[in-house]
């Protein structure tokens, strides 16, 4: 479901879906998650941006989106 993705500094391990694979196959969110935290950034732009959500936000988010 998920594949790995290089390019950062930081050391996190970045992953983004494999449902992700149209025509434009960078064209999506990749999550890296550390202990309390989940990271969001946008895989055109790696070094730049990214959000970051506490556990509680990302869990009560992550139905939201699947509901899109």
């Amino acid at each position: 479901m998920r594949e790995t993705s290089a390019g950062d500094a930081s050391g996190m391990q970045w992953f983004k879906s494999s449902y992700s694979s149209g025509s434009e196959g960078d064209s999506c969110v990749e999550i890296a998650t550390a202990p309390g935290a989940t990271h969001v950034r946008d895989s055109k732009n790696l070094p730049g941006p990214q959000l970051t959500f506490g556990d509680d936000a990302w869990t009560r988010f992550v139905p939201y989106a699947a509901g899109r």
